[in-house]
């Protein structure tokens, strides 16, 4: 089956409840995306607001209050909010690239794959039906002889050295205590927890998840999503292997990808999209495929978009490419087009910043286009 990238921006946007927006609620659009970057809490409810057709901001701190959604270092060791039922298949994937075995992060934070197995019993025994903030996790797990030497890198704030932790399911972050983070288990935290799956009965489900929200993809593409390129490759394409009739390859424009085959007559079928979306900072929109995927994102524009210590900032999206950035300065919210990309429609805009502006719960902001 052959198709053209509009086709596929088009679906993708139809998938992520861009076009038209759900009036599902925002547990179910967390589990659509495969989960949402939280790193900053508030882009991470306004990822799930914005797909929305009537925004409900109780939906992610009720879907955490009633641990239907789960908080923790996920893809790429960032922090995510993921369904809590579906997490372990994400987590165990991730899991199995083991980066912790490599010399490089072994000499980056100090910690042999021996003592990040030992810190996994010790972390594990500590939260043992507990919820603890980092001071006190630390503090337990420190006053083993063996582990006290990587105290400062368990009380710093990146938590590098936590994530392989997380990852293998010792932990997860627990119930904010005001400033103070915590830590529990997932198997305390999340009603019906299973633990880990073996990667080969994760990765099916975890990959089809991923081509129901930014398919058609590569393998390739997967692997940047989940680990920047870190799993490997042998069982990565043994795993898409094992999709069997579940997915069919299709020609995008001369680049083969995979597409689920239950998908494949309504993305052969879709038309061009000309809509116009205002999405805020680390949206999966742009790191789903990312940022370095060209036909989301020109190239020339990427330093736009991705910036400083990770930041991605919020955009516009016409079509399904991004074509400009936008961000709130004072009362208005500043729209930068890209050079040469045309001035969306002023009404389009407005009824945008009218959407931002329910989602966020604040009045509605003028709009100035650059």
């Amino acid at each position: 089956m052959t198709i053209t990238w509009d086709q596929v921006r088009a679906w993708r946007l139809r998938r992520q409840f861009l076009e038209p927006r759900t009036d599902a609620d925002g547990v179910a659009v967390v589990s659509r995306l495969c989960g949402v970057q939280a790193q900053v809490k508030s882009s991470a409810a306004l990822t799930a607001l914005l797909r929305q057709a009537e925004p409900r901001p109780e939906d992610i701190e009720g879907g955490l209050a009633d641990r239907v959604l789960l908080k923790t270092w996920a893809m790429r060791g960032t922090l995510h909010l993921l369904k809590g039922d579906e997490a372990g298949d994400f987590l165990s994937v991730i899991a199995s690239a083991r980066t912790w075995h490599s010399p490089p992060w072994q000499r980056e934070f100090g910690a042999t794959p021996a003592e990040v197995e030992a810190l996994v019993d010790a972390v594990s025994a500590a939260l043992d039906g507990r919820v603890l903030t980092r001071d006190e996790l630390v503090t337990a797990v420190a006053a083993d002889r063996g582990l006290a030497k990587m105290e400062a890198q368990l009380r710093s704030g990146w938590g590098a050295i936590l994530k392989p932790l997380a990852w293998q399911g010792a932990l997860c972050h627990g119930p904010s205590q005001g400033a103070k983070v915590t830590f529990a288990r997932p198997g305390d935290l999340v009603p019906g927890w299973r633990g880990l799956p073996e990667p080969e009965e994760a990765a099916p489900r975890a990959i089809a998840a991923y081509l129901g929200a930014y398919g058609p993809a590569t393998p390739d593409a997967f692997n940047a999503w989940l680990m920047r390129g870190a799993l490997r490759k042998t069982p990565l394409r043994g795993w898409f292997a094992a999709l069997g009739d579940r997915v069919t390859k299709v020609d995008v424009e001369g680049q083969e990808a995979y597409v689920l085959a239950e998908h494949a007559d309504e993305l052969a079928g879709v038309e061009p999209s000309r809509s116009v979306r205002l999405l805020g900072a680390f949206d999966q929109y742009v790191l789903g495929p990312g940022t370095n995927d060209p036909q989301v994102l020109a190239p020339e524009h990427r330093a736009k978009v991705s910036r400083a210590a990770g930041w991605i900032a919020p955009i516009v999206v016409v079509g399904g490419r991004i074509k400009g950035v936008w961000e709130q300065v004072d009362d208005a919210v500043v729209v930068s087009m890209f050079p040469g990309a045309r001035k969306p429609a002023m009404g389009a805009l407005r009824a945008e910043v009218e959407h931002l502006a329910r989602a966020r719960g604040t009045r509605v902001p003028e709009v100035r286009v650059s």
